[in-house]
């Protein structure tokens, strides 16, 4: 479009030039040019701070070396130019704004660098979920009560199950898990992603991956198949999880602004509940459907056009590619294996590959764990909740106490 104005423009002659505001020279370029010649950049303004940007410099080159704790700050940066130099002329918010930029630009020329990136994720329908825990405050009878909201948030959808307990302990993580699990309908194939809390994980080992967990935790998540993927810990680990640290943030803004006052907390979890129903109505960011729309693709349906191979491959309903089940197929058989038919099987014993339902009339299978765990996880001591009670039994032969299919874990 410019170069046709310029065409224009130097077609009509002098006249044209000067009522364009343009010389022929200038023309001339443009047209002479395939692409367009790149901006000038002007020269910086001058300001009273540059005569002390070289004294700055040197401040933040000394700190490469100084102490973690030690080091220059903007307002020791700023306290030092007025005792040692006079610099009176000038301000903190000079100072401070200098010193943010090129901090970062000497820890590069010193190769320190580089800087942190992030990259946006990208998830599969029921594939990955993420769970975290945090704090709310409330008026529980009359008393200002600290609370805690457990936040299970498909990755995929957005799709978020939360519930209110009085602490952040074992019992009500497992108990957050089945009320969630109930909820969605399924399990996710894929990894949850957890913090290093208590009450999944007893130790950490190292800087990597490895993790000691807790015992009942290691029994709940194997008996309902549940891949754990534990974070880094401190504040890179949040940045692997950061969609229900984002979620835990938006829902306690919008839903526990002002504080709420309930009798109970079971009023307020049948408060959470409709909530979480309200949010499906949602957009996430600049996505163009809301969130109930992605939550539905991700539901098992048993109409799905997926198909499961006798090899353990699945296939993924709405793109039809191939997603091989990792899990072994020997070991998970169980003793019924010679009753088993050869062949794919009817269309009603295939099971969809978004979050896992039960197969009914395929026969049971023994989780790989079963000669390891010598009774199953029942209701912790002195349990003074019933709804701990009704805790898995990894002794139920097929499905789980919701229905769900018993699936170990890899």
């Amino acid at each position: 479009m410019k170069s046709a104005w310029y065409r224009d423009i130097a077609g009509g002659g002098p006249a044209a030039l000067a009522g364009g505001g343009v010389t022929w020279r200038t023309v001339r370029r443009a047209l002479d040019a395939q692409w367009p010649e790149p901006r000038k950049r002007h020269r910086p303004r001058t300001t009273r701070l540059d005569p002390y940007k070289r004294i700055i410099d040197g401040f933040l080159q000394a700190d490469l070396d100084a102490p973690p704790k030690q080091k220059h700050t903007s307002k020791r940066s700023f306290d030092r130019l007025v005792d040692e130099h006079g610099a009176y002329e000038i301000s903190y918010q000079m100072v401070r704004s200098y010193v943010a930029g090129r901090r970062k630009q000497i820890l590069l020329i010193a190769g320190r660098g580089p800087e942190s990136v992030f990259i946006p994720q990208s998830h599969i329908p029921g594939a990955e979920a993420e769970v975290d825990f945090g704090d709310v405050h409330i008026v529980l009878a009359g008393v200002p009560t600290r609370c805690y909201l457990f936040s299970f948030r498909l990755s995929y959808s957005g799709k978020a199950v939360h519930r209110v307990f009085a602490s952040c302990g074992q019992e009500a993580f497992i108990e957050g898990h089945v009320h969630a699990l109930k909820t969605l309908g399924g399990v996710p194939r894929g990894r949850v992603r957890y913090d290093n809390l208590k009450a999944a994980v007893s130790r950490v080992i190292g800087l990597g991956r490895m993790r000691v967990e807790a015992e009942r935790w290691t029994q709940f998540r194997s008996h309902w198949g549940v891949d754990a993927f534990y974070c880094r810990p401190g504040i890179e680990g949040a940045h692997e999880k950061g969609g229900v640290e984002g979620q835990v943030g938006y829902f306690r803004r919008n839903h526990f602004v002002p504080v709420p006052v309930v009798d109970s907390l079971a009023q307020l979890n049948a408060m959470v509940d409709q909530w979480d129903i309200d949010d499906e109505a949602r957009r996430i960011s600049s996505r163009p459907h809301m969130i109930g729309e992605y939550f539905r693709s991700e539901q098992p349906s048993e109409t799905a056009a997926g198909g499961a191979f006798r090899d353990g491959t699945l296939v993924h309903p709405a793109s039809g590619s191939l997603q091989p089940d990792h899990r072994p197929i020997q070991p998970l058989l169980g003793p019924r294996q010679a009753d088993r038919p050869d062949g794919p099987g009817p269309p009603e014993r295939q099971r969809p590959c978004r979050l896992r339902r039960p197969d009914r009339s395929r026969p049971a299978r023994a989780p790989q764990h079963q000669g390891r765990l010598p009774a199953a996880p029942g209701p912790l001591p002195r349990s003074p909740h019933p709804e701990a009670r009704r805790l898995p039994r990894l002794d139920r032969a097929g499905a789980g106490p919701l229905g769900w299919q018993v699936h170990p874990s890899p």
